[in-house]
C-alpha cells in the first residue's frame, strides 16, 4: 500500500495506492500528515482515480502533464540524520581537515582509511569500547566533532528542509552556485506520525554541499537547506503484514548518475552496515525534548560519498548542471531527479498558508 501527493488541476491532493489503484483521499484526509496521524492500516474513504500505471507521469524537466507527482510528505518537518555509517563518518572527517578544499582531499584519505575507518566499524555508538576508542583517537590527534556523532551516545539530527520544501520524483534538484564540490547522498526516509509511529519508508536525496560544509559545521544550515535541495518519493510504501521495518534493515539502496556529458557513476549502501538502528534513530529525534505534531520524516544516512575524479585530477566528484540522479531500491521503487542550480529551480510557492487557503477554497476543511 503506497500514500503519496499528487499535484492536480485544483492543487496538491493525498492519495492512496491499494491493489495498484489510485484513490484520492483529500475529502477524508486534506494532507498527508492528517492521514498518516491517524493511519490505521485501512483504506480510507475516497474517490477511484484509475490504476496506477494509467497516469504517465513525466519529469517535470520534460513537460509535465496536468497531474503529476509532488513529495509524498507535506506539513511534516524533514530531518535528518547524519555520519550514520562509517565511511561517511570518515569522509566528514577529511572535509573537515581539508576545510572543504577538493584537492586535499585524496591524501588526507590514504592516511585515514586504515586507522579511521577499521575501528569505528568495530565499536557500538555510545557503548564503553565506543569511549575507549574515543580517548585513544584524541591521544593521537585523531578526534573529530564528526566522530562524536559516529560513536557517541548522540546521533546527528538536523533539520533538512521546512514543511512542503522537498520535491518529488521528476523533479529539479537543487545545488548552490557557489559550490564547486558537492554530491548526492541516496538514502532511505522513514514516515513517523506526532506519536513517534513508524509508519512506511521511501527514498530521498539529501545533497550535500562538501566544499561549504567542509569549511565549518557550523554552515551546515547553508550546506544542507536550500531551494530544491530536499528530493523525497516516488510515495511512501506503509508497513503491513508483509513489509516491515526489517526490510529497511537490510535494504540495499542504489544510485546512478547520469551527466551531458557522457559522465556515468553507479554506486550503492547496504542498510545493514548502518552504526545505529533506525528505531534508535527515531528515539532520538521525538520524545520528550522534542514533539512534532504534524509528524517527521527522517533520512536516515547514507555510506556513498562518491570520489572517482570528474574533472581535473585529485578533485574527487561534483555535480554538472544537467546530471540525472536516480535512487533506487527494489521494493521502493526509483526516485529520479535533474540537477540544476538552485536559483534556476523552479521557486517554493506553495507554503503552510497557500495550503491551507486552496483546501479552504476546495472545501477540505472542516471544524
Amino acid at each position: 500500500m503506497l500514500v503519496g501527493r499528487l499535484l492536480t488541476r485544483e492543487g496538491p491532493t493525498p492519495v492512496v495506492v491499494a491493489e495498484g489503484r489510485v484513490r484520492d483521499v483529500s475529502r477524508h484526509s486534506p494532507t498527508v500528515s492528517q492521514l498518516l496521524n491517524g493511519w490505521n492500516g485501512n483504506v480510507p474513504e475516497g474517490t477511484d482515480l484509475g490504476p496506477l500505471e494509467s497516469f504517465g507521469f513525466t519529469c517535470e524537466y520534460a513537460g509535465a502533464k496536468a497531474v503529476r507527482l509532488l513529495s509524498p510528505f507535506d506539513l511534516q518537518c524533514i530531518k535528518a540524520s547524519g555520519v550514520t555509517f562509517a565511511i561517511s563518518a570518515m569522509e566528514r572527517v577529511i572535509e573537515e581537515r581539508c576545510r572543504g578544499d577538493a584537492s586535499k582531499a585524496d591524501s588526507l584519505r590514504a592516511s585515514l582509511r586504515d586507522r579511521i575507518g577499521t575501528d569505528i566499524r568495530s565499536v557500538k555508538p555510545g557503548s564503553a569500547d565506543a569511549q575507549k576508542l574515543k580517548q585513544a583517537l584524541i591521544s593521537d590527534g585523531l578526534w573529530s566533532q564528526y566522530l562524536e556523532v559516529a560513536i557517541g551516545p548522540d546521533a546527528e539530527i538536523f533539520t533538512k528542509s521546512p514543511p512542503l520544501s522537498s520535491v518529488g520524483w521528476g523533479d529539479w534538484i537543487g545545488i548552490r552556485d557557489d559550490s564547486a564540490w558537492n554530491n548526492p547522498e541516496p538514502e532511505v526516509v522513514l514516515a513517523v506520525d506526532s506519536a513517534g509511529r513508524i509508519l512506511g519508508t521511501t527514498l530521498g536525496n539529501d545533497v550535500n554541499l562538501r566544499d561549504i560544509e567542509g569549511r565549518s559545521a557550523l554552515l551546515l544550515g547553508k550546506a544542507k537547506d536550500n531551494n530544491a535541495s530536499a528530493a523525497i518519493g516516488p510515495f511512501i510504501r506503509m508497513f503491513d503484514g508483509s513489509f516491515t521495518l526489517d526490510e529497511v534493515r537490510q535494504a540495499v539502496v542504489r544510485l546512478e548518475i547520469i551527466g551531458d556529458d557522457g559522465f556515468r557513476l553507479e554506486g550503492q549502501s547496504s542498510m545493514s552496515q548502518i552504526s545505529r538502528d533506525p528505531a534508535e534513530l527515531v528515539g532520538q529525534t521525538i520524545g520528550k525534548h522534542h514533539c512534532y505534531p504534524d509528524g517527521f520524516a527522517l533520512f536516515l544516512g547514507t555510506m556513498f560519498a562518491p570520489i572517482e575524479d570528474r574533472g581535473a585530477p585529485g578533485k574527487g566528484f561534483t555535480h554538472k548542471n544537467g546530471d540525472v540522479v536516480r535512487v533506487s531500491t527494489g521494493k521502493l521503487g526509483v526516485l529520479e531527479n535533474k540537477v540544476t542550480t538552485c536559483d534556476q529551480a523552479p521557486p517554493w510557492t506553495i507554503g503552510i498558508a497557500e495550503l491551507m487557503r486552496n483546501l479552504a477554497r476546495r472545501g477540505l476543511l472542516t471544524g
